[in-house]
Parts: C-alpha cells; structure tokens; sequence
C-alpha cells in the first residue's frame, strides 16, 4: 500500500444516514423525529422555519443528565423551499454540520413539494458520498 493510498483511506468516511422528514405541522414533524432518535451517538436536527411551540427537541436540564454526545444538535433555517432558493442555506448548513459528521443527520421540510427534487440534489457531488438518504418520515 502506497502513502497516497493510506492517506485516501485514513480520510474515508461512512456515508451519514440522512432522514427528510414531512408533515402538515412543525411540532408534527419535530415529535416524528424525537421518536426515531436514536441514543447511540450524535444527532444533528435541521429543521426549517420555527417551531409552533412546545418543541418535542426540547431538552430541559431539569428532566435529569443528559450524557453530551447523545444530546441532538438542533439548527433552525430560516422557512422557505430549499429546493427553490437554490439550496443556498441548506448548503451552508450542511457543510458546516458535515466537518464533524454526526452520527445521523435529519432536515425537517415544512412543504414536500419539491421533496424528490432535493434528494436528487442531496444523492449528487458532493453529498452523494457524504450522506446516505434513507427512507422518508412522513409525520
């Protein structure tokens, strides 16, 4: 094995499982997620637009310890199609979440129109090989 080899193999990277996640509300939306989160490793939670309140990703201190690296990373976008703003703030979102890559990743949708437009867009380079979409959660 060469040194270029090693070192392509030492940047190599499992694919992060990615989740879309649709439904009529937020709060729909956030819940579905809170159920399918996982307590082995790290989470990252993109949801677009604001929460309609009493977010099911709400993590109070007082519910008890909360080991760190279980706690999900929730990062809100400002609301509007991602497919149609040219990706700009997923984009950006997505690559700073993508240094350190969580263990699973989810991006919230507040409209499925354009749902299949981005994931065609998320299975293209560069996210192609970073992340790995998964079947759909429909809240």
């Amino acid at each position: 094995m060469t040194a270029s080899s090693d070192a392509g193999a030492a940047h190599h990277r499992p694919p992060v499982p990615v989740w879309l996640v649709t439904g009529p509300r937020a709060g729909a939306r956030e819940a579905a997620i809170a159920a399918h989160l996982s307590k082995e490793g790290a989470s990252v939670i993109i949801l677009e637009g604001l929460s309609d309140g009493g977010s099911a990703l709400a993590f109070d201190p007082a519910d008890g310890p909360f080991p760190f690296d279980t706690v999900p990373q929730v990062l809100r976008i400002a609301p509007g199609c991602l497919h149609c703003s040219g990706n700009l703030i997923l984009r950006v979102t997505l690559n700073r979440v993508l240094r350190r890559p969580p263990a699973r990743l989810y991006i919230s949708l507040a409209s499925a129109e354009h749902l299949e437009q981005l994931r065609s867009w998320l299975s293209e380079a560069p996210y192609g090989a970073l992340l790995e979409l998964q079947d759909g959660i429909a809240a």
